[in-house]
């Protein structure tokens, strides 16, 4: 029996640290990220320091969950997420589908105006490389000032009880990452996919008495490959490859 074997990051997640953005926001609250949701990929957190929430939005209504050190919070695809900073709060999140996230699954919460096509969403999402970083914070503000404010429309809307607002934003975020589906699938298939089959074949393999596999053991470790970088709900340090 041939035993398959995975040697990247366990469960094909993938690993970054977030310092949550500490710049007030619309709805004067004391600092936030920017909201948005992922079409295939559930992400946890594990709070390391700090307070603050997490608010959620889904066909069921809407949530604020707590944030403090030691908590960890998870949620499914499709449940728009906005980070509330009360004060230092830093996390480190895992994401299911390791790369998914970079390749495009995850759309922010702007007016159906700046979602008509991947031409005028990119626009709207970019910020600028090559430019002082004064530059960078000011682009970064607006684009997560504007998502907010659409969020707290659909949330006015799906409390209010319509739930048409909610549903052409889910409609347009799947119509707007259906280009890259192909490249997702093989991202999948070479992550998440061969892992899960990699535990399938091992367990077969012990199940037959076979232990060839332990001889392959190996150990790896990495350190980021960015630091700082903007990302949707504040500065990552980001680890590529895991």
């Amino acid at each position: 029996m041939v035993t398959a074997t995975y040697d990247g990051f366990p469960g094909a997640v993938g690993v970054s640290r977030l310092s949550v953005y500490d710049w007030p926001t619309v709805d004067d609250r004391p600092g936030g990220g920017t909201p948005h949701l992922h079409l295939t990929c559930s992400e946890g957190y594990v709070v390391t320091g700090g307070r603050g929430a997490v608010q959620t939005l889904t066909t069921a209504g809407f949530r604020e969950t707590p944030l403090e050190p030691g908590t960890v919070a998870w949620f499914t695809p499709g449940t728009i997420h906005r980070l509330i900073n009360e004060g230092g709060l830093e996390i480190v999140v895992v994401m299911q589908n390791s790369g998914l996230p970079e390749a495009g699954d995850a759309v922010l919460t702007f007016p159906p105006s700046l979602l008509v096509d991947q031409a005028t969403y990119g626009d709207a999402l970019r910020i600028p490389a090559g430019v002082p970083e004064e530059r960078q914070v000011e682009v970064a503000r607006a684009r997560r000032d504007v998502a907010t404010r659409r969020f707290l429309e659909l949330r006015a809307a799906t409390e209010a009880g319509d739930p048409e607002p909610l549903a052409e934003f889910q409609r347009a975020a799947a119509e707007l990452v259906r280009p890259h589906l192909d490249d997702w699938e093989r991202r999948w298939k070479d992550g998440a996919h061969t892992a899960t089959t990699a535990t399938e074949s091992q367990v077969g393999a012990l199940r037959d008495q076979d232990v060839r596999h332990l001889a392959e053991a190996g150990v790896a470790a990495t350190g980021p490959t960015a630091s700082g970088r903007f990302g949707m709900c504040g500065r990552l340090d980001v680890y590529q490859g895991i």
